[in-house]
C-alpha cells in the first residue's frame, strides 16, 4: 500500500539520491609556467657576497690611501724592493689574496643566478630573448665578446621580465640599473688591471705608493660596481617574481 498523495512522484530511494558535489581540484598551471625556477634564493646568496665585496672595497680604499700617504712620507724606505716584507708590502699582498676567493665565489653564484633568470625570461617573454641558455654562462668567458654579450643578454632578460598593463602592453621600466651597473663594472675591471700592472712593476717605495693610490681608486670603483650589482640583482629578481605572479593570476582568472 502506498501512502503517497495522488499524482505525487514516487518516493526516492535514499541510495539513489544524487551524491553531494565534490569540488574539483585546482588545475595545474600551464606547462611553461610550471617550468619557472624561483630566482630568490640565488639572488639572496649573490647579494650577500656582493655585500662582502662592498666591505672589501672599503677596506681596499682605506688601505690604499693610507699606504700611498705613508710611502710618500718616507715611512717605509725599503718598501717595494724584493723580499722587503714591510707593512705596505704585506698589506698589498693580503689584499690580493682576499680578493681572489671572494671573486671566484661571487662569480659562480652571480653567473648561476644569471642563467636562472635567463631561463625564466624564455618563459615569461620569449620574444624578447634572442640567445640560448648556454650563452648565459658561456658568454662571460669568450675573450673580448664578454664585454658585450652579457650586457645585451641582461637587457633582453630585463625586457622579458617587464609587467604587462591592463591593455596587455609592457609597462615601461628604465634600463638604467642594467647600463649603469655594466659600465661601472667594466671600469672596475680596467682599474683592477691598472693596479695589478703597477703593483707587479713596483721596485721601490715610490712605485708601490703609486700602486697603492691606484688601488684606492680601484676600491672606489669596485664599491660603486658592487652596489649597482646588488641593485640590478634585487631589481630584476623582484620583476620576475611579480611577472610570474601576474601570469599565474591571469591563468587562474575565470
Amino acid at each position: 500500500m502506498s501512502f503517497s498523495a495522488t499524482g505525487s512522484p514516487p518516493p526516492v530511494d535514499p541510495d539513489q539520491r544524487t551524491p553531494p558535489r565534490v569540488p574539483s581540484p585546482q588545475a595545474a598551471p600551464p606547462e611553461p609556467l610550471a617550468r619557472l625556477r624561483p630566482p630568490g634564493g640565488l639572488a639572496t646568496a649573490t647579494t650577500v657576497l656582493l655585500a662582502l665585496f662592498v666591505l672589501y672595497a672599503l677596506l681596499l680604499t682605506g688601505t690604499g690611501l693610507y699606504l700611498g700617504s705613508a710611502l710618500r712620507a718616507g715611512s717605509y724606505p725599503g718598501a717595494g724592493t724584493a723580499d722587503a716584507g714591510t707593512l705596505p708590502d704585506t698589506l698589498m699582498a693580503l689584499a690580493g689574496l682576499v680578493e681572489i676567493p671572494l671573486l671566484i665565489t661571487t662569480a659562480v653564484l652571480f653567473v648561476s643566478w644569471f642563467h636562472r633568470v635567463h631561463h625564466n625570461a624564455l618563459i615569461l617573454g620569449r620574444d624578447a630573448v634572442t640567445r640560448s641558455p648556454a650563452w648565459a654562462i658561456g658568454g662571460w668567458f669568450v675573450p673580448f665578446a664578454f664585454l658585450r654579450i652579457p650586457y645585451k643578454m641582461a637587457k633582453e632578460i630585463w625586457a622579458a621580465s617587464l609587467l604587462r598593463g591592463p591593455d596587455g602592453a609592457h609597462r615601461p621600466v628604465s634600463t638604467a640599473p642594467v647600463t649603469s651597473w655594466w659600465l661601472v663594472w667594466i671600469t672596475a675591471l680596467l682599474a683592477n688591471r691598472a693596479y695589478d700592472t703597477l703593483h707587479g712593476r713596483a721596485t721601490d717605495a715610490d712605485g708601490l705608493a703609486t700602486a697603492a693610490t691606484v688601488a684606492a681608486g680601484y676600491g672606489v670603483v669596485l664599491l660603486a660596481a658592487s652596489v649597482l650589482a646588488i641593485r640590478f640583482v634585487r631589481g630584476l629578481t623582484a620583476m620576475q617574481i611579480a611577472k610570474a605572479a601576474q601570469a599565474q593570476a591571469t591563468y587562474a582568472a575565470p
